[in-house]
Formats: structure tokens, C-alpha cells, sequence
């Protein structure tokens, strides 16, 4: 990054790259450790943060040997994935899958918020482009959707704007709606977090005992009677 600012690469390139030589080559004697010290090194090698750390280490290698490979430079960004383990985000993980399975399971009907947002977007869009003149900036139909977008989210690039006190009042209309737009999505996944959580929390209270009679698990900590078939789970 502090290469890209034309200014600190004018007066710190050689001791930039020295740097990226130093923690480059750093990164290539962890790598070989890694491979040397455990049993399969296979399993390092195409594990997830193995493909991690090779892409993140020849890129600079390879900037000395093939022309234009510059560019590969881009991809030691990758190493940034490697935060997960300095700072010990792992602890984290079950709440990201808890975000992750609350988002498919609202996925159908985020599917139907967007297709209405979409469909509201081209109607409110070609109403624009009807009302609006092309020195307005609504030169298309297109275009015109595109505003729509751009208001309907509360961007406003303020690129096109309209002239015309219904296109002012339409544009009125738009930008309230936006702000209710935004709510919904947010309450859908809420809710679908909050479902998780509620199961999570009620998984938390049962135990591993077994059922002799259908072999069935996860029973509350206090339950006498199987809640499959009604037995009594212990004398």
C-alpha cells in the first residue's frame, strides 16, 4: 500500500523493499518448517491456509524472474487471512457460522425482497425517464433505474437530479421508501439469528444420555422420560 502513494515510494523505496524482503523471507523458512516438522506434509500443503501461505510467498520471488508478474504482488494480501490465527479470532468462528446459516435460511426471502426492490426500481425508473428530460440527465431508461437505485439506497451520487416538481416529488417518495427498504433485510436476518441463538441456547441444556429402548439422545438435564417414546429413561 505505502508503495501505491507516489510521494513515500519516492523516498522509501529501497527500504520498503527491503522489508517486503525480510518478512518474505520469514514467510518462506516458517513455510519449509511447517512442511519439515509434521507427519503428512500433504495435509499442510493443500490445506486451506498452506494454498494461503504459498500464495502469499512467491509472488516476489517470481517478480525477479518473469516479466510482468508485478502485478502478483497484489496477492500477498492474502497473508492478511493469516490474522485469524495471531490474534486468536478462531473463538469467533461459531458465531460467523451462526450468521452464515441465519443468511441461508432467510435467503428465500431476501431473494423475494431484492426481485421487489428490482421490480420497483425499473416501475419508479421509467416513470422518471417519462417525466424527465434528457438535459436532466435521465437519457435512458437504464440510466433513469439506475438513479432509482442510487436513491432508493440514500446514496445520491447527486450525478442526475430531477427538474421537474413531480420528478421532486417522486424523488421525495423514493428516498423515504429507502429508508424503510433498509429496515427490512436487516429484520429478516435478526430474526433468523435470533431462531439460532434460541436453539443454540436450548441444545446447551440437554445432555448425551441414550434411550435403551430407541436409542434416542440430546434429552433435557432434568428429563425422566424419553421425549421420542415416552420411556422411562432410568430407574
Amino acid at each position: 500500500m505505502l508503495e501505491s502513494v507516489q510521494e513515500i515510494d519516492e523516498q522509501y523505496h529501497d527500504k520498503l523493499i527491503m522489508a517486503e524482503w525480510v518478512v518474505t523471507i520469514i514467510f518462506t523458512i516458517e513455510y519449509f518448517l511447517r512442511i519439515i516438522c509434521i507427519r503428512k506434509p500433504s495435509s499442510y500443503v493443500f490445506s486451506f491456509y498452506g494454498i494461503i501461505d504459498l500464495l502469499s510467498t512467491i509472488p516476489l520471488y517470481l517478480s525477479y524472474f518473469i516479466a510482468g508478474s508485478q502485478a502478483l504482488l497484489a496477492v500477498r494480501a492474502l497473508r492478511l487471512l493469516r490474522i485469524f490465527r495471531i490474534l486468536k479470532l478462531v473463538r469467533f468462528l461459531g458465531e460467523a457460522s451462526m450468521l452464515k446459516k441465519a443468511l441461508r435460511e432467510s435467503r428465500a426471502k431476501i431473494t423475494v425482497f431484492i426481485y421487489t426492490v428490482l421490480i420497483l426500481s425499473v416501475i419508479m425508473g421509467t416513470l422518471m425517464y417519462l417525466i424527465e428530460s434528457r438535459e436532466a440527465g435521465f437519457t435512458s431508461i437504464p440510466r433513469s433505474i439506475y438513479w432509482t437505485i442510487v436513491t432508493l439506497t440514500t446514496v445520491g451520487y447527486g450525478d442526475i437530479a430531477p427538474q421537474t416538481n413531480l420528478g421532486q416529488v417522486i424523488a421525495t417518495f423514493i428516498m423515504i421508501l429507502g429508508y424503510g427498504i433498509i429496515a427490512v433485510p436487516t429484520g429478516i436476518v435478526t430474526s433468523e439469528m435470533a431462531k439460532q441463538k434460541n436453539n443454540k441456547e436450548e441444545d446447551t441444556h440437554r445432555n448425551t444420555q441414550v434411550c435403551r429402548y430407541c436409542a434416542e439422545d440430546k434429552h433435557l438435564e432434568e428429563a425422566k422420560y424419553c421425549h421420542k417414546c415416552g420411556n422411562l429413561l432410568h430407574e
